[in-house]
């Protein structure tokens, strides 16, 4: 869970620091503004495929370490 509001955290910052609004990231992604909202709050666990628009539509570059389970 507490992946989802990190992540969330991060979109947040990086859409008031594009001056965009919720609906304009949404309508650039594709996707719903009630869907957009909910992944802000970590509500909800995008796929892939969202998570590459939204990051598109703000325009930014998402780095994370992936890491080897046991």
């Amino acid at each position: 869970m507490e992946s989802k509001s990190q992540f969330g955290k991060i979109l947040k910052s990086a859409r008031l620091k594009s001056k965009m609004t919720q609906a304009q990231v949404a309508v650039k992604a594709d996707i719903t503004t009630n869907y957009y909202a909910r992944i802000e709050r970590g509500e909800v666990s995008p796929t892939v495929e969202v998570i590459n628009s939204v990051v598109q539509a703000l325009g930014i570059e998402l780095n994370f370490p992936l890491k080897k389970t046991k």
